[in-house]
């Protein structure tokens, strides 16, 4: 049976023009790479089309730029003036690790098991004397209040945490650290990149933040979001310089170094501008859809898999359906299943998600399906995997 057209789409017709590649497969792994919505890939496409009649910065390419800040600004509840149009993620995070002037003896607090891009740029600090502190959770990835406030210490100068983890799913309760942090006069870093787009993430709350599109914002690959707090901007000096950054009246270098205002400041040279138009392309799609509906439908999703298969026997890695601070992630594995050939049982069903292994914990499948995924899609799921634990 054809699924039922629900809001925000008015019919299947018009979500399979919107989301191209639900025309050929269930995608349901957008905490890996995302497939573009059409809209992205439509901008994109316009773009380099133009470029071949003109050069690459033709008439309204800088207008472009501009308002790109300005939407993406909008998503995170930021001035346009704190957005740095970058990515990837590590790149964010590196400047904001390499912009500060460290002391010997500072401390940095990070998670040992987030995702490598935001654990190298901190242990690397480690040269110039910073002392790394490894947060202790109780389960993989649950990040509270309680555990961080645990690992601060007189000198530590930063927490470095993400949003969501990447392998079970759990959220930080953002605010509540936030708050905590900034009663204490301590600078937080937030990889965003397993949240942008798909729940609220809020740039007040934090000092520095950056987030590459290709995952729940449904945008292109290395370009993303850089944000530094406008009372940080003096405390992280670009570590990257170049023609765009630092004032070069008409292309005229000059003996002292006098950065540009606002998001350029961290800008060194030419922007993917592919990329950016891209990128808001498939943020304005996030904004008109509405981030509470996005939340809303992705949840949806997530649960009714994780019903379905818990009925199957299948075990979790990370929050039930009854943690309010769960993601779009669910990883998960049938006892006497290898989850890699599960996958492979997937994949040829035409069924895309991720297989991934932890540390301590073994290799599990991760689905993460987004707001326009639909019942009968997990249904379909639900059916294949149910096939393949009978055997």
């Amino acid at each position: 049976m054809p699924s039922q057209p629900r809001f925000p789409f008015s019919s299947e017709e018009e979500r399979l023009r919107a989301f191209p590649v639900a025309q050929k497969k269930i995608f349901l792994a957008h905490a890996g790479v995302t497939s573009l919505p059409a809209c992205a890939a439509e901008a994109m496409a316009a773009y380099v089309t133009q470029s071949s009649l003109d050069q690459q910065e033709f008439g309204g390419v800088l207008k472009e730029v501009a308002e790109s800040r300005r939407d993406a600004a909008t998503l995170i509840g930021a001035d346009a003036g704190e957005i740095s149009l970058l990515g990837p993620t590590s790149l964010g995070l590196s400047l904001f690790a390499n912009g500060i002037d460290w002391k010997p003896g500072d401390e940095v607090v990070i998670y040992g098991e987030d995702y490598p891009a935001n654990v190298y740029p901190w242990l690397n600090l480690r040269r110039q004397g910073v002392v790394i502190r490894y947060l202790q959770t109780e389960s993989l990835g649950r990040i509270t209040p309680e555990c961080v406030e645990s690992a601060l210490t007189p000198a530590t100068r930063l927490v470095a945490l993400a949003s969501g983890h990447f392998q079970t799913g759990w959220r930080i309760d953002i605010p509540t650290i936030g708050a905590l942090l900034r009663k204490k006069d301590i600078l937080f870093s937030l990889d965003a990149i397993q949240t942008l787009g798909a729940f609220p993430t809020p740039a007040s709350e934090v000092d520095f933040l950056s987030a590459d599109a290709h995952k729940w914002l449904l945008g292109p690959l290395a370009m993303g979001i850089v944000y530094v707090s406008k009372d940080r901007t003096e405390l992280c000096r670009p570590t990257l310089l170049g023609s765009w950054n630092v004032k070069s009246p008409d292309f005229q270098a000059q003996t002292e170094i006098e950065f540009e205002e606002g998001g350029r400041r961290y800008e060194p040279g030419v922007l993917n501008i592919a990329g950016i138009y891209g990128m808001r392309a498939a943020i304005n799609l996030i904004r008109e859809t509405g981030l509470k509906t996005v939340s809303s439908l992705i949840l949806e999703r997530r649960d009714q898999l994780e019903k379905g298969l818990s009925s199957l026997g299948f075990e979790f890695l990370g929050p039930d359906f009854s943690e309010p601070l769960r993601s779009g992630i669910l990883t998960t594995r049938h006892a006497g299943h290898d989850p890699a050939v599960l996958f492979k049982t997937l994949e040829q069903a035409g069924i895309s998600a991720s297989c991934r292994k932890t540390r301590n914990h073994g290799s599990w499948l991760r689905f993460s399906p987004h707001f326009y995924n639909t019942t009968s899609e997990i249904d379909r799921v639900l059916d294949v995997l149910s096939e393949a634990v009978k055997s």
